[in-house]
């Protein structure tokens, strides 16, 4: 039944557990699933490398999420706003309003990211399997876009040469020609 907790789950998360998976220089820390809260939401934490670019602009159709700063400094994008959160700052991003978020220090950063309802969290399990270091060689676009329209993700890649110059980021991406 959605909106029931599982009895079953584990009480105390201590900080070396929850499986964690890294999309370049953002990490995915699975700390409450959706199965342990009925599908009501999910908490990741992420930690960020160092002026990262986390995500680009991108929009979520089914999902609501919450980010809440725990170390350094996460800039944030929510439609025209641009703000750098600090430990103790918690940024709304509401489904439907493109958004991004990065490192915007010189040092690691974390935030715990709480997923409304759940889900989206599977998301990122999914989609390690298709980047390095699971996968070698150029990426799958066909079964990545696949990955993005199964949770309802729209992801601008055309925003990326903007965001690491605007905020003086470091990207995986090849410098616009």
């Amino acid at each position: 039944m959605v909106g029931v907790g599982n009895p079953r789950a584990r009480i105390v998360l201590s900080p070396d557990e929850g499986q964690t998976v890294w999309l370049g220089g953002l990490g995915v820390r699975f700390m409450i699933n959706g199965k342990q809260t009925g599908e009501t939401f999910a908490l990741v934490e992420h930690p960020m490398e160092p002026r990262v670019l986390a995500a680009p602009m991108h929009t979520h159709r089914h999902e609501d999420e919450y980010t809440y700063v725990l170390e350094g400094e996460v800039g944030v994008q929510v439609g025209d706003e641009v703000r750098v959160a600090r430990p103790g700052d918690l940024v709304f991003k509401p489904r439907h309003v493109p958004h991004a978020f990065w490192n915007a220090g010189d040092v690691l950063a974390r935030a715990l990211e709480i997923i409304s309802p759940a889900g989206f969290e599977r998301y990122f399990a999914e989609i390690s399997t298709l980047l390095p270091p699971t996968q070698q060689g150029p990426p799958d676009e066909q079964a990545i876009g696949a990955v993005m329209e199964k949770y309802g993700l729209e992801m601008d890649m055309s925003s990326v040469p903007l965001l690491v110059e605007r905020h003086g980021l470091v990207s995986d991406e090849p410098p616009p020609a």
